[in-house]
């Protein structure tokens, strides 16, 4: 098949399309980055990040049958954002992977694009799962708000970052055929009980939704204090909260197999404006709640 029809397939849904075009261009756009950067993991960085923004910005072409150029062109792109980046940042990520500014998560919304590119980051490790998780598909974006989350150096989030989008660039070449579960079938699904929660605490019955989604010897975490503890400590934490007239609204639910985050608003004066839960899952229970307040890090 030509580009352009490889490329009209994939506006189509054709999921397989897409994955022939990027391999048949893959050789092309390493030798632009190798060109600009050398050998090296930046040059690896720039081609796997200009393929992963090719599954969501395939309906921005305007001339199907110079796909390749376009490719390419992406790849550059990535270069020179990379070459401009200054020391204070960790690494300069393509705009378009950015969330709220048409990045990664408006695939999702796109029934087999959605479904393929979920099921890929399935396939990622579990660390790199979840950074891939807060950085695209949360408010929690920036390399010291993950790296306050996840409690871990700055440096190291970066580095699992780059290995993630290699990963997941590398899983959805090889996953371009196949069928996939439904995953709007699971996202409904917990953000359903996600609301039921939410409606359940806020009229002070958080110790009823505890027993029935946590783990008894389920912890919790919150690392902007530096405090944590047991159930009975998030028990004691929502009580605080709901006696000094602190209501959350729950405004966004992102779901993976054993990573759930909940994001909400916070209706206080007093209080940040927003709030994380990020939910780490056993056998589909919570084994560990991480609350953070990402409007108060940096950006």
């Amino acid at each position: 098949m030509e580009d352009a029809e490889l490329v009209r397939c994939a506006r189509g849904g054709d999921v397989a399309a897409l994955g022939v075009l990027l391999r048949r261009h893959e050789a092309g756009m390493r030798a632009v980055a190798l060109s600009l950067l050398g050998h090296g993991p930046d040059a690896e960085d720039a081609v796997q990040d200009a393929m992963v923004s090719a599954v969501r910005r395939i309906g921005d072409l305007r001339d199907p049958a110079a796909a390749g150029a376009w490719l390419r062109t992406a790849v550059r792109n990535n270069c020179r954002m990379h070459l401009r980046s200054r020391p204070p940042l960790p690494v300069a990520d393509p705009e378009w992977l950015l969330p709220g500014s048409g990045g990664v998560e408006e695939v999702v919304e796109r029934a087999e694009l959605r479904d393929w590119v979920w099921f890929a980051i399935g396939q990622l490790s579990e660390r790199d799962r979840l950074v891939t998780m807060l950085r695209h598909f949360s408010s929690v974006t920036s390399y010291e708000q993950i790296a306050l989350v996840c409690g871990l150096p700055i440096g190291t989030v970066r580095s699992r970052l780059s290995h993630a989008h290699r990963s997941l660039t590398a899983a959805l070449r090889a996953s371009a055929e196949r069928a996939y579960p439904d995953s709007d079938a699971l996202l409904g699904a917990r953000r359903r009980e996600a609301a039921d929660a939410m409606t359940a605490a806020m009229r002070g019955d958080f110790r009823d939704v505890v027993d029935e989604l946590w783990w008894p010897d389920a912890d919790m975490t919150v690392p902007a204090s530096g405090q944590g503890g047991g159930t009975g400590f998030a028990l004691r934490g929502m009580e605080c909260d709901l006696r000094s007239g602190v209501r959350q609204r729950l405004v966004d639910v992102v779901a993976g197999e054993d990573v759930l985050i909940w994001e909400t608003e916070l209706i206080s004066e007093h209080c940040p404006p927003g709030a994380v839960w990020l939910h780490k899952l056993d056998k589909g229970r919570v084994r560990r709640l991480t609350l953070c307040h990402p409007k108060n890090s940096s950006a």
